[in-house]
């Protein structure tokens, strides 16, 4: 399979778990699904829930709009080394964030480690340059 293949099932598979990612958060937003159960379970209040979802909405949105750009589904001006070092910081984010995930308080976010791995290792694939391939345009 060619590297633009592969770049392209990496964007959308990231998309998509994006998306469901969005939703989540959402969901505990308007208190579908407690809150205990995210942030390590250190969440105390009401008001922590809703600034650290919102902020969390708004990161992983921008971050499905960063994707957009660099496979050139949204037209824009940005040069593809900044969106790349933008997507290294979501990255090294994402490494982070797993580390912190295996120490979290409830089972069910040690978990999330699993997902965060493997969003670090799709900007990866989508980030990485092949020296055959020199274009990201989704196909």
């Amino acid at each position: 399979m060619n590297t633009v293949k592969v770049k392209n099932i990496a964007f959308r598979l990231l998309t998509a778990l994006l998306t469901v990612v969005v939703l989540f958060h959402l969901c505990l937003l308007v208190k579908l699904i407690p809150y205990s159960i995210a942030w390590g379970g250190r969440l105390e209040n009401d008001t922590q829930m809703y600034v650290f979802e919102t902020i969390s909405i708004l990161i992983n949105v921008f971050l499905i709009i960063v994707l957009f750009l660099k496979m050139k589904i949204i037209n824009h001006r940005f040069s593809d080394k900044f969106l790349n070092n933008i997507l290294w910081v979501f990255l090294t984010i994402f490494l982070l964030n797993t580390i912190g995930n295996l120490f979290a308080k409830t089972n069910f976010e040690k978990y999330f480690s699993i997902l965060t791995l493997v969003f670090a290792l799709l900007i990866w694939i989508v980030v990485k340059r092949d020296k055959r391939d020199n274009t990201n345009e989704i196909q």
